[in-house]
């Protein structure tokens, strides 16, 4: 074999492939100082001098490896607590949803409306059931005149049911006064209040009461027993976006209500008081199992309370495993001392409930000082500042009068954090008001929400806010209150009810922000509306679904435009709001929803005509409350044209529709294959997988003539583990289904 190397030698010379690799070894290899040998014994290591000698450490040039920001660029503290808030760290509503179902919610509803109406009750009550949903009981009934429970109803313009719905109301009567307890004055002097004597007379031209000084304070006289029968409170809770809606219907109402009083008592005179009292109430909604500890562990009543109903009350309060289990809107009224006198509160807990004991809504048991004027006006400023509690808490002790052996245990309890103070004579009562709230649908399929209302004075939603927080409560705001109602199966006001004013400012607001976010992204990137055939993808179109004209312009394609060609014509432009004029004559949008819903549509189905059907039922619930029967203008085919009613939509499979999507229906033959299709795979426990049957009958795409209704809420339902939704369809199409369904 030849030589490897021209010279002929055997190959001692390093190859070059072996030249490459120890030049990859040195590159790799990091270069370190030898280790000197160095003898060590005890006296050299003890010795400084006789110490091995190494090379001392570099220090970095710059001091750190990342180069400080330029001022100009530097980020300001407020700026990066601003961000924070944009994007919170819990960002998901599952916490808050546990919360509400295994735990305890706050929210602070505040910023509700608060109304007062002072009068005869017989009055009130005709003022009240003019304007309120005739479905169920009536705030004039037995049930909730008497101020033992709170009504949840809907508020309408007067005497127009099934029209001119507005909002949500509740209702709350001032209990009657006991033996036990005497009532409190009925006069009150607060300026925003207006007194309705003359019932011809207009809004701008009523009186007003002014603030009562001097000779009229002393010509007060005292409430009797007979005059508190003849003269309620009522409080009326109301949405603050229909506040003024709500307002000038209660002022057209009470002057109807006291015109026809005065011609059947020969022109006695008689007056009703409206009061304006918002901002002189704080609430708080605690909402999930454990919100009765949470309020047993916060609020520390008054050891001078002495009601046998309520001490049973507070006794069994903690062992109720919801409040569920306690009537619906039952009202409890004590007072409290300052919250901040047992800061930080202790959570109750809570032991084996005794299925003997039965929370039962009375009168003694609603009895409250929070009614009277005098005391919220009172209490708007807390006799004590935070730091002057702060400062008896680090003197307490320090009384000369106090025995030796009493000092020392106090001054020991000092030392521990979070020593709790005794209430003493000058401190604040603060009288409350709790209200049982309760979120739950006739449909079996949802699960109930339960909690509490806590009603305190304006000016300590500070004090008891700190309390309830510290008890580990979570804190919830809109989001979490809208997915609270949509979980239980309850319609959101205003999403969820269409033809309410509310909804119209919401729909109005909505459109415009998802209109801007949707020109703001490139063409590319967004959906193209025009060849899907969408007229209107931002705004449900409920006149068109029911064939109404429209109360606005709705852009849309232009018929025999043709695909790929640019219209040489500007675009109109679109009408931001609705114009708020409604047909005297002809079919009017309107929501049927109430508790009497499925009895009402049962009994107009069993008819040939269903729209007589319909017009008697009204007729029927309009009567309950002592109205007219509608006026003949209106119509049985217009009334069946334009109703709506609220459904709720469940997935049969997976997936979860989405807001304003478009509900439709199938036909007699589609209805049956899918039908087959999905008993088929319950039998066979297929949930993965989809068959070519499944795949089939997807892919169908519905005509447009086809969709009957959208929805105004969808989502996962995380009670349910499945997509759901709620919505509304013309009820011409919910008794088509319904005829389909037996077919």
């Amino acid at each position: 074999m030849p030589p490897k190397r021209k010279d002929g030698s055997g190959g001692d010379e390093p190859t070059g492939r072996e030249k490459k690799k120890q030049k990859m070894a040195v590159a790799r290899t990091i270069a370190v100082q030898p280790m000197k040998s160095v003898s060590f014994s005890a006296n050299t290591i003890a010795g400084p001098s006789s110490r091995p000698t190494m090379d001392p450490v570099r220090k970095k040039a710059l001091g750190r490896s990342i180069p400080k920001l330029g001022r100009s660029k530097r980020i300001k503290r407020t700026e990066l607590f601003a961000r924070r808030q944009i994007h919170p760290t819990e960002k998901a509503y599952r916490p808050s949803h546990r919360a509400s179902i295994h735990g305890s919610i706050l929210h602070d509803a505040s910023y509700y409306s608060l109304i007062e109406l002072k009068g005869p009750e017989a009055i009130l009550k005709k003022v009240l059931d003019t304007c309120c949903d005739p479905h169920g009981p009536g705030p004039g009934s037995k049930r909730y005149s008497p101020g033992l429970r709170a009504l949840e109803t809907y508020f309408y313009k007067p005497s127009s049911y099934p029209f001119g719905l507005i909002s949500p109301l509740t209702v709350i009567w001032r209990p009657l006064p006991t033996d036990s307890a005497p009532p409190e004055p009925q006069n009150s002097n607060d300026q925003s209040k207006e007194t309705i004597t003359d019932p011809d007379a207009s809004t701008s031209t009523r009186k007003r009461k002014a603030k009562g000084k001097g000779k009229e304070k002393e010509q007060e006289k005292p409430t009797t027993r007979a005059d508190t029968d003849a003269h309620r409170v009522v409080w009326l809770r109301v949405h603050p976006s229909a506040y003024e809606e709500v307002l000038s219907s209660l002022q057209a109402s009470t002057s109807l209500s006291l015109d026809a009083a005065r011609r059947e008592s020969g022109g006695k005179e008689i007056e009703v008081e409206i009061a304006d009292l918002r901002g002189q109430v704080n609430a708080f909604e605690i909402m999930g199992p454990k919100s009765n500890q949470v309020l047993r562990g916060a609020l520390s009543p008054i050891s001078q309370d002495q009601r046998a109903e309520f001490k049973s009350f507070w006794s069994h309060l903690a062992n109720v495993q919801s409040s569920g289990e306690i009537s619906n809107g039952t009202i409890v009224g004590f007072k409290v001392v300052d919250p901040r006198l047992k800061f930080p509160p202790k959570n109750a807990k809570a032991q084996a409930p005794n299925r003997a004991t039965f929370i039962i809504p009375s009168t003694q048991l609603a009895q409250s000082e929070i009614w009277d004027e005098a005391v919220r006006a009172r209490l708007t400023n807390p006799r004590y500042k935070k730091r002057d509690l702060d400062e008896r808490r680090s003197k307490v002790g320090h009384n000369s009068h106090i025995r030796e052996d009493l000092l020392l245990k106090t001054l020991r309890q000092l030392l521990i954090p979070g020593t709790q103070l005794s209430p003493e004579r000058l401190d604040d009562r603060v009288p409350v008001l709790l209200i049982q709230r309760s979120l739950s649908s006739s449909d079996f399929n949802t699960q109930g929400i339960y909690g509490w209302t806590l009603i305190v004075p304006a000016g300590w939603s500070m004090p008891f806010l700190s309390s309830l927080i510290f008890t580990g409560t979570r804190i919830a705001g809109q989001r979490e209150r809208q997915t609270q109602a949509f979980e239980a199966g309850v319609p959101y006001f205003p999403r969820d009810l269409p033809t309410s004013t509310g909804y119209e400012t919401y729909a109005s607001t909505r459109e415009k922000e998802e209109k801007e976010r949707w020109e703001r992204k490139p063409p590319a990137k967004r959906p193209n509306f025009e060849k899907l055939g969408t007229c209107n993808p931002w705004r449900a179109d409920w006149e068109g679904l029911l064939g109404l004209p429209r109360l606005r312009s709705v852009p849309c394609v232009p018929e025999g435009e043709e695909e790929g060609l640019v219209t040489t014509q500007r675009e109109q432009p679109v009408a931001e709001t609705a114009v708020e004029v409604e047909p005297e004559i002809g079919p009017r949008m309107w929501l049927l929803r109430g508790s009497e819903v499925l009895q009402v549509i049962g009994t107009m189905s069993k008819l040939f005509n269903h729209n007589a059907g319909l017009l008697q039922e009204i007729n029927r619930l309009r009567a309950k409350r002592g109205h007219e029967a509608l006026d003949s203008t209106v119509k049985a085919d217009d009334l069946m044209k334009g109703a709506l009613v609220s459904v709720r939509i469940k997935m049969c499979k997976r997936g979860a529709p989405e807001d304003l999507a478009i509900i439709y229906s199938v036909d007699d033959e589609e209805a049956k294959r899918w039908g087959k299709t999905l008993r088929s795979r319950n039998l066979k426990a297929v949930h993965d997988e989809e068959t070519p049957e499944e795949l089939e009958l997807s892919e169908i795409v519905p005509p447009e003539s086809s969709s009957i209704g959208y929805v105004t809420t969808g989502h996962f339902t995380l009670s349910q583990g499945q997509g759901s939704a709620i919505g509304a369809i013309p009820l011409l199409k919910f008794i088509a289904l319904q005829e389909q369904s037996l077919r």
